[in-house]
């Protein structure tokens, strides 16, 4: 049943509800039956009995293992879990049966973030992982299916590039406005009492509900110091990504009865919409409905009202072409981010084989290219690879380091013996030497490429799709 964007002025009021139009009220509508809800909040009463089956445990230590990861407080490497878990399971699965299981302390590290700033991670334990990858496993099963068809993040099947997709086709469909919003802190903020009240909706093994409560205030550890959280649920650990998406499922829904179309990737959530006006005014009442009814804060510095094509959204950014069609593009901060990553990767100050060298290069920058495969970037990437070689051929002519060596190599590389001694005398800096005519025909693209060097034009070609 699809709910009418319009009400008239005998509509009910209600507080704190997302309005696409002019309206004053909305009129109510029942998502589901109470016999079936109350149905299902009875099959799970015995929940944690199937979160410590043999085979939830099986996969959720496999998971864990393929995820690796750094030590949480106590220093157990995941190399370490499985002999662990074989001496110590039987007692761990009493006490989660029991539900006097207590889980340690995170691991408070913080990383920067890409505009500014710094994103606070908590490493839970080896265990408390594998405990809470177990209880994610379940819970999926009970809220995957009821989770909205707009919402991509941390969800089977769904990713960014689905999520930019589907901007772009709301795009091409007229909805030439977005309203972008940004959630300040997101996963530091979120109410306890609020999504503890949303996942007992749907759980009813108080069991269950003990223990991730339990996690959500288990504290961090921060310079050997425990620091107690009444709010946030820490990044870091398997179930923090599901219990996101249970915490703004509901704005999901809210947005969905109001005939929004929109994307949702997290705490990442764009609202596309036909005017300006009508932005501003859906920005007005997603800021009232996020602060009254989940409690959670926008970010108004980082969120806007504004065309698509001047707004960064997963990494992505649009454009339209001659045929007036909306395309995918890389946005500049993100094209900015992989240039830093390849001058840490290739600085010349650096001590590093070349072979080396290029293998942690061709890593980064695959997967970079297999992320933004689908916008359109053949000619950006082009000038990346030229970048990239210019600064290779400069690692190149230090590594070759005394005028004798360098005179030698580049006779070796076909350059006539006069000419290599005058040039491997020459006074000036690595970075011009490594753009002149006679390093790119003696170190020549071929050669780069024999050596392991992978061109991202070359990648690309095999991934884009779009």
């Amino acid at each position: 049943m699809r709910r009418e964007q319009k009400t008239p002025e005998g509509g009910w009021p209600v507080e704190g509800r997302v309005e696409p139009e002019r309206i004053q009220g909305a009129r109510s509508i029942a998502t589901a039956s109470e016999s079936r809800r109350d149905n299902a909040h009875g099959m799970t009463r015995k929940l944690m009995e199937r979160i410590v089956s043999n085979a939830n445990v099986i996969a959720a230590n496999k998971r864990v293992q393929g995820n690796k990861g750094a030590p949480g407080v106590d220093g157990m490497a995941v190399e370490e879990l499985q002999s662990y878990l074989h001496e110590h399971w039987p007692q761990l699965k009493k006490q989660l049966l029991e539900g006097t299981y207590q889980p340690k302390p995170v691991r408070r590290v913080a990383i920067p973030k890409p505009d500014g700033g710094e994103r606070k991670l908590g490493i839970p334990t080896v265990v408390d992982r594998f405990i809470q990858q177990a209880v994610a496993q379940e819970l999926m099963r009970w809220f995957e299916p009821t989770f909205s068809n707009s919402s991509y993040g941390f969800r089977p099947g769904r990713g960014a590039k689905e999520a930019v997709t589907a901007a772009i086709g709301y795009v091409e469909q007229g909805y030439r406005w977005v309203v972008d919003i940004d959630l300040e802190k997101f996963f530091d903020r979120v109410n306890h009492d609020v999504l503890m009240a949303k996942v007992a909706r749907r759980i009813s093994d108080k069991r269950v509900l003990k223990l991730i409560r339990a996690y959500l205030t288990s504290g961090v550890m921060e310079n050997g110091v425990k620091q107690a959280s009444e709010e946030g649920t820490p990044q870091g650990g398997p179930l923090s990504p599901l219990l996101s998406n249970i915490m703004l499922d509901e704005l999901d829904k809210e947005l969905e009865k109001r005939g929004h179309v929109f994307s949702r990737y997290a705490d990442d959530c764009n609202i596309y919409v036909k005017s300006k006006r009508a932005g501003e005014r859906v920005m007005r009442s997603v800021t009232a409905y996020l602060n009254n009814r989940l409690r959670l804060k926008v970010n108004e510095t980082k969120s806007a009202v504004d065309k698509p094509q001047r707004r960064k959204f997963l990494g992505f950014s649009m454009y339209i072409n001659k045929e007036g069609k909306p395309r995918l593009r890389v946005h500049e901060k993100s094209v900015n981010r992989f240039k830093d990553k390849v001058r840490e990767l290739t600085n010349r100050n650096k001590s590093m084989l070349m072979e080396k060298r290029l293998f942690k290069l061709n890593q980064m920058t695959t997967g970079w290219v297999n992320y933004f495969g689908i916008a359109d970037a053949e000619k950006l990437l082009q000038k990346l690879d030229e970048w990239i070689r210019h600064r290779l051929r400069a690692c190149i002519w230090k590594q070759w380091k005394t005028i004798n060596c360098r005179r030698k190599s580049l006779v070796k590389l076909g350059i006539p013996e006069e000419k290599a001694g005058m040039f491997a005398s020459t006074s000036k800096g690595y970075w011009k030497v490594s753009n002149s005519p006679i390093l790119k025909c003696s170190i020549t693209n071929a050669r780069l490429e024999k050596k392991g060097f992978i061109p991202l034009s070359h990648s690309y070609r095999k991934v884009h799709v779009f």
